[in-house]
């Protein structure tokens, strides 16, 4: 079945995956003869397909991607906002010198 607006596509293929969630496929195709995104959702029983020309859509793929991973891998859906690590941490910064100093040591034995 063909759903037409977004927000209805990704509620029903959320709903669709949770009820089922060993038989349910996911996949993304792009035909660039006719410039359409095709999202898919099915469970050999129901087909859920939403298409669009729109570049600006881009970011909706995004977002059900994001949704669609985690719940395949573990079960269980991502936080709000987390992108990989826990609310309230810092992204861990590397100091600049310590790749450069390693490529400047792995440079100094290959010339040696």
């Amino acid at each position: 079945m063909l759903v037409e607006d977004f927000e209805a596509f990704y509620q029903q293929a959320v709903e669709l995956y949770k009820a089922r969630p060993l038989e349910t496929r996911y996949s993304i195709k792009f035909r660039h003869s006719e410039g359409k995104l095709v999202l898919k959702v099915t469970d050999d029983r129901t087909c859920l397909k939403y298409k669009t020309d729109q570049q600006v859509d881009l970011r909706k793929l995004e977002r059900i991607t994001s949704i669609f991973f985690p719940l395949m891998a573990c079960g269980e859906l991502p936080a709000e906002g987390a992108v990989g690590q826990e609310p309230g941490q810092q992204p861990q910064q590397q100091p600049l010198g310590g790749a450069q100093a390693a490529g400047a040591s792995k440079k100094a034995r290959r010339r040696g």
